[in-house]
């Protein structure tokens, strides 16, 4: 009982604070509160399936495994190491994420047995032939956008807020996104990114969410849809594992050639 009297106060004192801003105030704080709900989770590894799918319908599938840091001060750094099939084999991507400096991010092919520094003006480009983005796989950090609140929409059953994110930093593939942020668990249901014509391009949905340690959300299935040229990728995230004590070694460039 103490617990949900907690929780109801938690949510009616956030709902006054929300009241009481400007649409440019309540953005930001909301997705503040993003950012406070999943702090803490130390690190994580999780599986993956990639399902490509082109216009045809015809699919081509990838599986990699991805390990996720927290970092204090400073965005998380992620690596994903792919094992199938064998083509992609031993490929591994490795991202830095910062606020409004450039994400660091570097690409192994083994094929070549070259590390490949993925330009900063350059991450609108395509990540491994999906319609994720480089940008996209970059973790989402705060500092990154900045926001406004537009409305309220219930999306596929769940209410939701709806903000406007305008990249803060250079070189963004996007104009602005519009996402629709879950009141419950303040994760998001789905996002649209609009090309640097302000025109719709890819509409990204989260669904299947699970809890972890308690507290920590994570979506299950993503899907990418690219509105202008009819591809999608869809995204199957299982085996969750959190605080295995990942270091910051696990996370080197200059190991990126023995990662498997």
């Amino acid at each position: 009982m103490k617990k949900i009297i907690y929780l109801l106060s938690i949510f009616f004192s956030m709902n006054t604070l929300l009241h009481a801003m400007t649409d440019e105030e309540k953005g930001y704080a909301i997705n503040r509160e993003v950012e406070r709900r999943d702090t803490g989770f130390g690190d994580s590894i999780h599986d993956a399936l990639m399902i490509l799918r082109n216009t045809q319908g015809d699919e081509s599938k990838r599986e990699f495994t991805y390990k996720t840091l927290e970092m204090t001060g400073d965005g998380d750094k992620e690596l994903g190491v792919f094992h199938r099939p064998a083509d992609v084999k031993g490929t591994a991507i490795l991202t830095y994420a910062h606020g409004l400096k450039p994400d660091d991010q570097w690409l192994y092919l083994p094929e070549l047995k070259r590390v490949k520094r993925i330009s900063t003006v350059n991450k609108s480009g395509p990540f491994m032939g999906s319609e994720f983005a480089y940008e996209d796989i970059a973790s989402w950090e705060l500092e990154k956008y900045k926001y406004k609140y537009l409305r309220d929409e219930v999306v596929d059953g769940n209410d939701c807020f709806v903000i406007e994110n305008i990249p803060a930093y250079e070189h963004s593939g996007y104009v602005r996104q519009v996402e629709w942020i879950d009141k419950t668990i303040y994760q998001p249901r789905r996002i649209d990114f609009y090309d640097r014509k302000n025109t719709l391009l890819k509409t990204l949905t989260f669904s299947d969410y699970n809890q972890y340690l308690g507290q920590y959300w994570r979506a299950g299935k993503l899907e990418m849809i690219n509105h202008q040229n009819g591809k999608s990728t869809l995204l199957l995230r299982t085996n969750y594992r959190f605080r295995l004590g990942l270091t910051e070694t696990d996370f080197m460039e200059s190991s990126l050639k023995n990662v498997q």
